[in-house]
């Protein structure tokens, strides 16, 4: 027998049934003191400190059939862990079966049909560098590091959904072990409700063993950082928000409050703009006429490199809490109230990366164009409507400074709510109970559980921002 203590209550499983499963296994099965179970439970978000009893490393798809049966027939919490970015720690169970998935990074590129076949375990820069070979690409994300799938089954907004739409728009098909431990296809004409619920769903319904994604033509593009001096920030707030109304769907930007070197609120824009190089520069003058920036830098960019002009916004090892909602008008009021916190933030925000051990950050990223044209009925991920994902990030490295960064985040985020839809990017929740699961998914939701019953009836994928099975109609 095997007992795992941790601060849940104790948990034993057969010792027998534990080498049965380990002898079956094409990967490594781990508990707790072997070599390596430590680093293959820790996750992105150092705020998570979670105890599996067991870590079973596919190697295979049929790996994780074994690990999903034996979870299901020992009644184990089951989590499952890609690139272990979910800021909610959802990768990691107390005192269950974890499913790491990081050794599964096959990737095939098939440059005449535009396609790519991918595991779970490549993280954005891996499946960016491979498709980069052929000078194609699929959305995904805007930070290198990032896990593919959990990005992927979540929605995943990136440096081109104006042009080419989420991570899920781009999905064909996908290769999903189903909870009684089945291997099947999802696409549109197998399982295709299975394919509904998966792109956008997040790991509601199996784990995915492989992705099936369109690739587009993507080569350098024009990418560009604008700094606003504090005399200029609210003005520039304002026109951010305006000028991004009208963007053309090859221009993406990000736009965050920062600090200078005397902690006073910036605004700061990042861009990427994916059409002919003389329409961008056309496209782009608004933005780079406005004021008098303090910093103007434009360049063209490989997309690879495009894919890690933030990353030092999220180094390893930071305790992190984020809250997120959408944004659709920026009222002066929201503005007031925005200001008013940044310049309250228990951290700095510097323009340029991480330079102490906390920052506490505001950003409004762009959501438009191919993204906000689906049918919010379409597949899972329902929010297909012109707007910023405005979130709010704290992080630390100290745990004395957890309760002045998480206390800043929560008033800031009820602060807002008078200004924000009771709508959110489903990857950018934490564990904030279930009305907020419901504001991920809209009027979805009852769809997705209706799917989830089929799927999933006794919610062994509950790991997650979960989505609980009923037996309602599909209709």
């Amino acid at each position: 027998m095997i007992t795992v203590s941790s601060p849940t209550p104790t948990r034993t499983i057969d010792e027998v049934a534990i080498r049965a499963f380990r002898a079956r296994l094409q990967g490594e099965l781990l508990a707790p003191g072997n070599p390596g179970y430590d680093d293959a439970r820790r996750v992105f978000n150092a705020m998570i400190d979670r105890y599996p009893a067991l870590i079973a490393r596919a190697r295979s798809a049929e790996d994780i059939q074994r690990a999903v049966i034996f979870a299901r027939e020992h009644t184990l919490p089951l989590s499952v862990k890609g690139g272990g970015h979910n800021v909610a720690g959802s990768a990691v169970c107390e005192g269950g079966l974890m499913l790491d998935l990081s050794l599964l990074k096959g990737i095939q590129v098939d440059p005449e049909r535009r396609t790519a076949i991918a595991q779970p375990g490549l993280i954005l820069g891996e499946l960016d560098a491979a498709t980069q070979e052929f000078g194609l690409a699929t959305p995904l994300g805007t930070v290198s590091i990032t896990g593919i799938a959990g990005l992927t089954l979540g929605g995943g907004i990136s440096w081109l959904n104006g042009k080419y739409g989420l991570a899920c728009d781009n999905v064909i098909a996908a290769d999903v072990v189903t909870a009684d431990g089945e291997l099947r296809r999802a696409s549109a004409a197998e399982n295709t409700d299975l394919f509904w619920a998966i792109r956008g769903g997040s790991g509601n319904f199996g784990v995915v063993t492989s992705f099936l994604y369109q690739l587009h033509p993507v080569g350098p593009l024009l990418t560009g950082s604008l700094v606003y001096p504090p005399a200029q920030t609210r003005e520039a707030v304002r026109f951010y928000h305006e000028f991004s109304k009208s963007c053309p769907d090859e221009l993406s930007t990000v736009g965050s409050l920062v600090t200078d070197d005397d902690d006073r609120t910036l605004m700061s824009v990042i861009y990427s703009w994916s059409g002919p190089l003389d329409e961008g520069e056309r496209a782009l003058r608004p933005l780079r006429t406005f004021g008098t920036p303090v910093e103007d830098i434009v360049e063209l960019l490989e997309y690879c490199a495009l894919q890690t002009v933030i990353n030092d916004r999220f180094p390893p090892g930071r305790q992190h809490y984020w809250k997120t909602n959408f944004l659709t008008d920026l009222s002066d009021e929201a503005i007031d109230v925005m200001l008013h916190f940044a310049a309250e933030r228990p951290s700095p925000a510097p323009v340029h990366g991480l330079t102490g051990p906390s920052r506490a950050s505001i950003g409004l990223q762009h959501v438009h164009g191919a993204a906000a044209r689906v049918d919010p009925t379409a597949m899972a991920f329902p929010h297909r409507h012109v707007h910023h994902d405005f979130l709010i990030l704290s992080q630390w490295t100290d745990p004395a400074d957890a309760e002045r960064h998480i206390t800043w985040t929560r008033e800031f985020f009820e602060a807002m709510r008078p200004f924000t839809e009771r709508a959110v990017y489903v990857n950018g929740l934490g564990v904030e109970g279930e009305d907020r699961v419901h504001e991920a998914y809209g009027a979805n939701y009852p769809r997705l559980a209706a799917v989830k019953a089929h799927y999933d009836p006794t919610n062994l994928f509950r790991a997650n921002q979960n989505i609980q099975p009923s037996a309602q109609s599909m209709s």
